[in-house]
């Protein structure tokens, strides 16, 4: 996860999207004591848009994983301690602090609850049409997972 150059413009973007897709649906499970909620989708051209929001407990990881198009979030509540593939902290999120994740399988990676408040984000993904939320992928040597 990176830090977007301006985090306002994506706080704003998320804001317009769940403004302009509001339509209701059901949960799902994003991982390994991971829950997550869709707040609203649309489909543009050949472009899902899906705004969700992610629950990530204390001790909790999303797994490791990628994803087939970009995401950007903003991390409403907690940390997120999130890992590349090197197993190299990439960056630790704090509430308030926007988030985007670039696309594919070269950009593996995992978000970890260190702490003992739960991390809750609100994450915008721009998908392919069809595709998944995520990829999962194999722990690629951590000592952690």
């Amino acid at each position: 996860m990176r830090t977007a150059p301006r985090g306002a413009a994506l706080i704003g973007a998320v804001a317009a999207v769940t403004v302009l897709t509001c339509q209701p649906a059901g949960a799902t499970p994003a991982g390994p004591g991971v829950t997550a909620r869709t707040i609203s989708e649309r489909t543009v051209g050949n472009t899902d848009y899906t705004l969700r929001e992610i629950t990530v407990p204390p001790g909790q990881s999303t797994g490791w994983h990628y994803h087939d198009g970009p995401l950007y979030g903003v991390v409403r509540q907690g940390t997120l301690s999130h890992f590349d593939s090197a197993c190299a902290p990439d960056g630790v999120y704090r509430a308030g602090a926007p988030i985007q994740e670039p696309a594919g399988p070269g950009n593996v990676h995992i978000g970890r609850n260190l702490g003992d408040t739960p991390v809750v984000l609100d994450v915008l993904y721009v998908l392919p049409h069809g595709s998944p939320f995520s990829e999962d992928a194999p722990n690629p040597g951590c000592a952690f997972q």
